[in-house]
């Protein structure tokens, strides 16, 4: 009985894992990097603007 127990151990390790990697890779879709890339875009657009402004030395 007692190596029943032993041998349910890496069962179990093996399922938990499983279970947390389908989990930890699920796709999200409630969020993407669309929102970030824009905020991005804007930032560089800005300093753009900035460098252009800027005097000559």
């Amino acid at each position: 009985m007692g190596v029943l127990v032993w041998l349910s151990i890496p069962l179990v390790a093996a399922v938990g894992g499983g279970l947390w990697g389908s989990w930890a890779n699920r796709t999200r879709k409630a969020r993407s990097d669309g929102p970030e890339l824009d905020g991005y875009a804007r930032f560089r657009e800005v300093m753009e603007k900035s460098r252009t402004g800027a005097r000559g030395a």
